[in-house]
């Protein structure tokens, strides 16, 4: 019989525990290279490994104190093996840092035929000798993204049983080589469906996710959950306010989250870096049975305005390293519901929503 020893239990609890740590959340940094490109493209700088190599060090090597806000760091293959000016691995200035490394591991989405426009995720094969190689290498946690859709009959129960299924296969491998598996069903905002149809999208989704886990024996207590916000489409007319996001995503986790758990870490999605850091203080004020840490794994909100200020410019450094950790401030607080917001009419305002967002 193959299991889980006590000290691979106990390893990947700790792991988990540590990465939901109170005040802190993830940066995912892991845009693969083709989605580094689109961030790129505004600002005019060229898509270019040196210039990816560029950005990713100035945000691990901004001043430590954003290790007060960031537990843990998602970083893309490129990423995890590259190197800052002085030769170290940008995986060790993390664990200096006393932030967690981490890999985004799946290949992306493959559409599911007989169905509209709906899809799977890939990279299921080498993932175990993958795995073991990240976690030699200093990786203590992975993120597998699958995606869902809503409206005419979406999510499909196929879609929503293979997706399940996926992550509960990618789950239990990553564990297997004590590795902490984030769990990510994300439903796209994308539509002009209201609150009520992504309450019911979501438990439906997060029920099925559950069973799948239990199903492959994954140990809950070494896993982490990265869903969307319980949030209307983007083109609904009705507009709803953070406490009602708030109540509707804290009652979809009530119904369907076990308590063992230790944390959601929620994508933002993206809503602007102001709207994902409102929306999550509103879910860590709203009073209710919350058992879970919850916090935040944000790429496009942690990073929108730390590029504006960036532009690829040596001498602009600073100032965007000032940027990021204001943001991881802001997020920080928003994680313990102390977040009192801010001016919104500069970058962190801006919208950040693309239609059928893939990376």
């Amino acid at each position: 019989m193959s299991y889980l020893t006590e000290e691979q239990k106990k390893e990947l609890a700790a792991n988990a525990r540590a990465i939901v740590a109170p005040g802190k959340g993830i940066l995912a940094a892991d845009e693969s290279t083709g989605t580094i490109g689109k961030r790129f493209a505004p600002i005019e700088v060229e898509n270019n490994e040196e210039n990816r190599r560029l950005y990713r060090q100035l945000l691990f090597c901004s001043p430590p104190e954003y290790a007060q806000y960031i537990s843990a760091v998602i970083l893309y293959d490129e990423t995890f093996w590259q190197k800052a000016d002085d030769g170290r691995r940008f995986v060790d200035i993390l664990k200096e840092r006393g932030v967690i490394p981490g890999i985004k591991v799946d290949k992306g989405v493959v559409n599911l035929l007989g169905t509209d426009e709906e899809t799977t995720t890939q990279g299921l094969d080498d993932l175990g000798k993958r795995c073991k190689n990240y976690y030699e290498n200093g990786a203590r946690f992975a993120k597998w993204r699958c995606v869902l859709k809503i409206g005419n009959g979406r999510p499909s129960e196929l879609a929503v049983m293979e997706n399940a299924n996926v992550l509960a296969r990618y789950a239990s491998t990553c564990q297997q080589n004590s590795i902490v598996p984030i769990v990510e069903p994300e439903i796209l905002t994308d539509g002009t469906h209201d609150l009520a149809a992504c309450v019911e999208a979501s438990q439906r989704t997060l029920a099925a996710v559950y069973k799948a886990l239990h199903d492959h024996n994954v140990y809950l207590e070494g896993t982490l959950l990265k869903p969307n916000m319980v949030l209307p489409g983007y083109d609904c007319t009705t507009k709803y306010t953070p406490e009602q996001v708030a109540e509707a995503t804290v009652t979809v986790f009530q119904r369907t989250l076990p308590v063992a758990v230790p944390g959601v870490t929620f994508l933002s999605g993206g809503q602007s870096e102001i709207v994902a850091t409102t929306h999550l203080n509103a879910i860590n004020a709203y009073k209710a049975t919350k058992p879970w840490a919850l916090t935040f794994s944000y790429g496009r909100a942690l990073q929108a305005s730390v590029l504006q200020a960036w532009k690829g410019k040596a001498e602009n450094v600073k100032e965007a390293q000032s940027v990021f950790l204001h943001r991881a401030r802001c997020n920080g607080l928003a994680a313990l519901g102390k977040y009192e917001g801010e001016d919104s009419s500069g970058a962190a305002g801006k919208d950040l929503h693309v239609s059928k967002y893939t990376y």
